[in-house]
């Protein structure tokens, strides 16, 4: 969901989480971070919603922003915004093919995504990537009401940054992770269980599910709730998973075994030490950076 016409990314990253605020800056290599912070926001001032307001005490949230992003040294005012996966609808959907023209593509995908969605699509905002599949083509889309995506960019706005480029959380984490063969990325906020399995550098299962239990969730419970996104995987495809990544757990060492049970697959933390980079000093757990390491080194 780009909303400036600038082609450089950015080198700055923040998340909003229900919270907390969580920013980092890319450092030169290119790979890594060279610093990061966060901020924590009071109980209540942010309530991820896919139709109502997000915001509920935005200029504290603003205030977070300013105080966070300032504590980098942000050379630039460019920023990604990565947003909670609650606020945004990701779908993967089939197509023979796309018509060529950019315009018309997007019409047909908001078209398709018209019945689905608990809001109007005339009124949210879509953006998309076209992957070409042994069917036709495969399209994984981002689609958020416009005025919850509004009410984040001007969070950023009002804290001097410009949101050139706005994500939702488990996307952009995606960005830390290899896809070559086989891989699972699950990603647990307070809100939500994300599921993704990326194989030959291509996204090709996404599900964002309720998760009542947030980052308490226990590893068996998580194994559960994975399970069924496995074995469609692998009944539709006819591949094992061979690499598991978890972000959003203290502890991916409690969830290890059950998901290892299942797949046999190896499990290891979605942030490496080295993608967070050595002169951060551990000012921020790692495994609450996935959306921001991913958002800049992707």
């Amino acid at each position: 969901m780009s909303s400036g016409s600038n082609p450089a990314k950015p080198k700055l990253a923040c998340e909003i989480a229900a919270d907390r605020v969580l920013v980092g800056r890319l450092a030169e290599d290119g790979r890594s971070l060279e610093a990061c912070a966060a901020r924590e926001l009071a109980p209540g001032s942010v309530i991820p919603d896919l139709v109502e307001g997000n915001l509920r005490q935005r200029e504290a949230v603003s205030a977070a922003l300013r105080a966070a992003l300032s504590s980098v040294g942000a050379r630039s005012h460019d920023v990604i915004a990565v947003v909670p996966d609650a606020a945004v609808r990701v779908v993967l959907l089939e197509f023979d093919t796309l018509p060529a023209d950019s315009e018309e593509a997007a019409g047909v995908v908001r078209f398709r995504m018209k019945k689905s969605l608990p809001f109007d699509v005339e009124k949210a905002r879509v953006s998309y990537h076209a992957q070409k599949s042994s069917e036709g083509v495969r399209v994984v889309a981002a689609v958020a009401l416009a005025s919850v995506v509004e009410d984040y960019e001007a969070a950023f706005r009002d804290a001097g940054f410009s949101p050139g480029v706005v994500l939702p959380s488990m996307l952009a984490a995606l960005g830390a992770a290899e896809g070559q063969r086989p891989t699972l990325v699950v990603k647990v906020d307070a809100r939500t269980t994300s599921i993704a399995i990326l194989n030959a550098e291509q996204l090709q299962l996404f599900r964002t599910l309720e998760n009542t239990r947030g980052v308490t969730i226990t590893g068996e419970q998580l194994a559960e709730e994975v399970y069924p996104s496995v074995v469609f995987f692998q009944d539709t495809y006819h591949l094992n998973i061979e690499k598991i990544f978890v972000a959003g757990l203290s502890d991916t060492g409690s969830a290890a075994p059950a998901l290892r049970a299942q797949t046999g697959a190896e499990v290891q933390e979605l942030v490496s030490s080295s993608q967070l980079g050595v002169s951060t000093g551990g000012s921020v757990p790692r495994w609450r950076m996935a959306g921001v390491v991913g958002a800049l080194i992707s």
